[in-house]
């Protein structure tokens, strides 16, 4: 059986207030909830990826608004539904760039706190606190990974997601286009590398005058595209077999030859 799932391509560009972007996207979401069975969203699309100044302005605890919108949403629709990520206010006083899972009774199933902070010697890596644990739960996709942007770049957070047993990943995302090269050829690798799903949400739009690049897409075990979003605000939706890692792996056996962990 398939999965249908609809990858939210969002223009999430800092001309638009917080508070209208939130209750658009939630407008968004329940409108094409009917027709799927997953939906996921982009990173801190409530404020922007590249504004991080107004994440930590807008940070709420993980039972705050925001999250409890969102299950609100998946519970009404009875679907899985990935937030994308928000600014999370930790117990601990840390701000934190954090994804989050529901199932189809609304319920937190996992949160995932991102683990390679952008910026260098600014933005994420001064304003937040990276994550440290990795996340694989079991979804209609199968056992799934999350990771989020950034992550994108290092190879060994995926094979480990691979050793935890995933045959799919959900990476939400706020990718420049001065780069966007680099996220069409590393969205595949990854997936080759580990044969999996890869399922990727981009945003758009411009934000403190850096232009998001869009490019949304699902990526199947063998490494072929099978549907990619353009440049502008839109909603991908994808039939996902669940099946296909496995047999893919059973057909080119290449994780069993891993040499070096």
């Amino acid at each position: 059986m398939t999965v249908r799932v609809a990858l939210v391509q969002l223009d999430c560009s800092t001309s638009e207030t917080v508070s209208h972007r939130v209750t658009r996207t939630l407008e968004l979401v329940d409108r094409t909830a009917p027709d799927v069975d997953m939906i996921i969203l982009p990173e801190l699309w409530h404020v922007g990826a590249f504004d991080v100044e107004a994440a930590r302005a807008h940070a709420q605890p993980i039972d705050g608004p925001l999250v409890t919108s969102l299950g609100a949403l998946a519970a009404e629709h009875r679907i899985w539904l990935h937030g994308g990520s928000f600014c999370e206010l930790g117990d601990d006083g840390r701000h934190y760039n954090t994804s989050v899972l529901f199932a189809p009774d609304g319920a937190l199933v996992v949160s995932y706190r991102k683990i390679h902070l952008f910026g260098f010697d600014g933005g994420e890596t001064v304003l937040m606190s990276g994550g440290d644990e990795l996340v694989v739960v079991d979804t209609p996709l199968g056992p799934t990974g999350l990771a989020t942007c950034y992550d994108l770049r290092f190879p060994e957070l995926f094979r480990a997601l691979t050793e935890g047993a995933a045959t799919a990943v959900l990476l939400t995302s706020g990718w420049p286009t001065p780069r966007i090269e680099h996220w069409d050829v590393l969205t595949r690798a990854r997936a080759i590398e580990n044969q999996t799903w890869f399922i990727a949400c981009n945003e758009v739009g411009t934000q403190l005058d850096i232009e998001l690049g869009g490019h949304s897409m699902v990526v199947d075990p063998r490494g072929t595209v099978v549907a990619q979003a353009g440049v502008a605000q839109e909603v991908l939706v994808v039939e996902i077999d669940p099946s296909a890692p496995n047999e893919w792996r059973e057909q080119f056996p290449v994780l069993k030859d891993i040499r070096l962990a």
